[in-house]
């Protein structure tokens, strides 16, 4: 673990294993009680002098952090593969993306600004500036193990804040790799700290309860999320909580159904599925739905299964046998009450792969609103398709969920796409583009898959309290 600037360990250890293999790849300290105190004291501690070092300064830093993990992308790219699954080419695709946080931070940094508002008394002036919340807590998931790092502390850095962070148990080892960078980029004692744990409770208890910390920043599931939140309102903390999706695509009749099948059969099995902007039901109109299933048939046929280090590997493993065992169980009930089966739909252990959760890409058609995979957020290689026939249906269809992270549009017809992505209640909304994502663009969603924005202007103001003066001249 990383506290006050000091590598340190703790009284025991806990594995870190290679989802590809069932391989143990390292060990890593299990933080006890008295480590999180010391980490949270520690960014308490360093708050103080942070919050007073210039903008610039905050940006120099964020900058030489941002230089050092470029150098690094091949390194910190082969460990994401090892310790989280994705194939290699995907993880370096991370680590620029997730760099791009620090790069973007830097630079609004100095972009905080404050404001003078005229009085209705000729002798007042109100001032308004911009205050670091205080100690920030974030909390990191597995399946976007550095770029979450970065869009979440890039802008905490940038803000002022301090932080502690405490990185999925499945992937600390990333975590660690990119606190040496924050180390060696000259981040002074306290400013950042690391906490690994094989029971991330305690530490979501303290985080949500210690009054010493004024911001908690989640990546995970729903279900955790809504308990955090809860826990933290007791305690008038500041949130942001990116949540679970379970995002809908939309390929009118207007649309190229081969050119939609390619975007999102890209898109659905990024990170062989395991993203919450993952396209979860593709909703194709009738008229265009044969060749559409056919090219889509076509290039999921294509895609290698196996480790991510081996060249030409698009689908890696899922990330524990939990995870497997959720998707084959969607598959099966969907099937079971009708869907058609056009490839897949099991596990894949042949050779190499036996000790790996490996499932193959799998495409349904004919799923129906009564299936789980209909229902519930898949996070597995699995592309259910649904007909439709009118648009108000389909846009009724999409939103006919409690979540509201991403969706996706296909349509030449502009005014088609634009009725659409009016109607749609979801945050992210990619329009013929299946990667609505950047580090200058806000990233958040609706309902329950969360509240708050990262990156962008709005990624730095979730960091920031508002102050308002008034004064007599």
């Amino acid at each position: 673990m990383y506290i006050n600037g000091e590598w340190v360990q703790s009284e025991s250890q806990f594995p870190v294993t290679d989802p590809a293999t069932g391989a143990t790849i390292g060990q890593v300290p299990d933080a006890t009680e008295a480590d999180i105190e010391r980490a949270i004291a520690s960014a308490y501690a360093a708050f103080a002098d942070w919050r007073r070092t210039t903008a610039y300064e905050r940006s120099q830093l964020l900058y030489r952090a941002w230089e050092l993990m470029s150098a690094r992308k091949r390194e910190l790219a082969e460990l994401m593969t090892r310790e989280q699954g994705k194939p290699l080419k995907a993880a370096l695709n991370e680590v620029q993306y997730g760099a791009s946080f620090l790069l973007w931070f830097a630079e609004e940094a100095k972009r905080v600004y404050g404001q003078l508002i005229p009085s209705a008394r000729a002798d007042q002036r109100f001032m308004v500036q911009k205050a670091p919340v205080g100690v920030v807590a974030a909390i990191t998931p597995w399946n976007y193990p550095i770029s979450m790092i970065t869009r979440k502390l890039g802008p905490a850095l940038a803000a002022g804040c301090t932080a502690v962070l405490k990185p999925a148990e499945s992937t600390p080892l990333c975590a660690k790799a990119m606190f040496e960078i924050f180390d060696e980029a000259g981040f002074p004692p306290g400013v950042v700290n690391l906490l690994t744990v094989r029971n991330p409770a305690k530490v979501g208890e303290a985080f949500c309860t210690d009054p010493r910390i004024r911001k908690l920043t989640f990546t995970g599931s729903t279900a955790v999320g809504k308990h955090l939140n809860t826990t933290a309102a007791a305690h008038m903390k500041r949130v942001s909580m990116e949540l679970g999706g379970h995002a809908p695509a939309l390929v009118f009749p207007d649309a190229d159904p081969v050119h939609a099948a390619k975007g999102l059969s890209l898109v659905k099995f990024l990170n062989t599925g395991q993203a919450c902007i993952s396209p979860n039901r593709i909703f194709v109109h009738e008229a265009i739905a044969e060749p559409f299933i056919e090219a889509f048939r076509s290039r999921v046929q294509k895609l290698r299964v196996g480790n991510g280090m081996s060249e030409g590997v698009a689908i890696g493993p899922l990330i524990n046998e939990a995870a497997l065992q959720k998707v084959d169980r969607q598959v099966k009930d969907a099937v079971g009450k009708g869907a058609r089966l056009e490839h897949g739909g099991e596990r894949v252990s042949d050779g190499e792969l036996a000790g790996g959760y490996f499932y193959a890409p799998t495409l349904l058609s004919g799923v129906t609103p009564d299936m789980e995979i209909y229902r519930e957020e898949t996070f597995g290689p699995v592309a259910p398709i649904v007909t439709f026939d009118s648009e108000d249906d389909v846009i009724a269809m999409a939103n006919d969920t409690h979540y509201g992270l991403a969706a996706y549009i296909y349509s030449n017809n502009l005014s088609t796409a634009m009725r659409a992505f009016e109607g749609l209640d979801f945050g992210i909304i990619g329009i013929n583009d299946i990667n609505p994502t950047s580090a200058a663009a806000p990233f958040g969603g609706m309902k329950d898959s969360g509240q708050g924005r990262e990156g962008a202007q709005e990624g730095i103001e979730e960091y920031l309290e508002t102050k308002l003066g008034g004064m007599v001249v």
